[in-house]
């Protein structure tokens, strides 16, 4: 009998969807998997593997926030955005999150959100110089975990468990991202924040923020994607892509994840979901950038959000481009 290890065939390799130019030199890739959508739902176009099952990471908050609405929290406005968000850290972040949670008689030691600095590098180094440390409050999470803290409050259910899998908010999270996807979640793990987060395709994460657009008025998904779009800078912060998305393209719902992932639907129903297999955040702009291309999006703001540039000894000597 030989002894020769069984060595399974490789997956096929994704595309590359981004390569790194420094002095003209192609230094490396960034491959991944990408899907667009049509008005109609239908899929227009598809990249490397969009029907495998992916963590969105944040892109899953749009589906979290309307499953708080859903358990009978009244949110609206800036307050129902950053439930929704990946906030900067600015300082009118972090009062609205004292506020939410002082409305509920909660306070900012009843997050569990890990430690943290601001997620803007600027905002960071504000905070750093005027002697601030790594808290709760100041996690980019911290909003959507403010208003999962209300919702139980306001129901009676147990606060000291709000982030299990088997609480009733997440089973009811779990419902949401299903209905919304139109497929079931194929795998449960932990988000950055200690949250759960719910694996689903490309295809199904682009469906999701397509539905949330065509909504009907007064649904739970409707008024997320509506705050979320009127007001863009409680969302992300004033110098992030979804930020300026959302406001420039007026109907454009816009949401980034960890790890690399970006989904966008615009007013129509057209839709795009993207990863980068290697998590590399600096090809999400350009990527971005060309995807709104393929819905038929220009202007100066696919141009700022495609603006990737290379440094070498403090000046600009190359780019990360999309390469598709």
């Amino acid at each position: 009998m030989s002894s020769t290890p069984f060595i399974s065939p490789a997956a096929p390799a994704l595309p590359v969807l981004a390569e790194v130019v420094r002095s003209g030199f192609v230094e490396g890739h960034h491959r991944g998997s990408l899907v667009v959508l049509a008005a109609d739902g239908s899929v227009e176009q598809a990249l490397g593997d969009p029907a495998a099952a992916v963590f969105p990471r944040s892109s899953n908050k749009p589906m979290q926030a309307a499953a708080v609405l859903r358990a009978g929290l009244d949110l609206s406005g800036e307050r129902l955005a950053l439930a929704a968000a990946s906030h900067s850290g600015e300082g009118f972040h972090l009062d609205l999150v004292r506020k939410m949670l002082a409305e509920h008689g909660l306070t900012p030691d009843d997050l569990q959100t890990p430690p943290d600095l601001p997620l803007d590098p600027q905002e960071a180094e504000t905070y750093l110089a005027a002697g601030g440390v790594r808290e709760r409050i100041t996690m980019n999470c911290s909003g959507k975990h403010a208003a999962m803290l209300a919702v139980c409050a306001r129901n009676g259910w147990d606060q000291a468990t709000y982030l299990d899998p088997a609480h009733p908010l997440q089973q009811l999270v779990h419902r949401v991202v299903e209905e919304a996807a139109g497929e079931p979640v194929t795998a449960v793990g932990t988000d950055g924040c200690g949250a759960p987060l719910m694996a689903i395709s490309l295809v199904g994460l682009a469906r999701a923020f397509r539905s949330f657009v065509l909504a009907g008025e007064g649904t739970a998904e409707r008024r997320v994607a509506d705050a979320m779009r009127t007001h863009p800078e409680y969302v992300a912060g004033t110098r992030r892509p979804d930020t300026w998305l959302m406001r420039e393209v007026p109907g454009t719902l816009s949401k980034m994840g960890a790890e690399a992932v970006q989904a966008v639907a615009l007013a129509d129903g057209r839709a795009v979901a993207f990863k980068i297999a290697d998590g590399g955040g600096r090809a999400l702009g350009p990527v971005l950038a060309r995807a709104l291309e393929l819905l038929g999006v220009d202007g100066p703001v696919v141009d700022r959000i495609g603006r990737a540039p290379l440094m070498g000894g403090g000046a600009e000597v190359g780019v990360i481009r999309a390469a598709f």
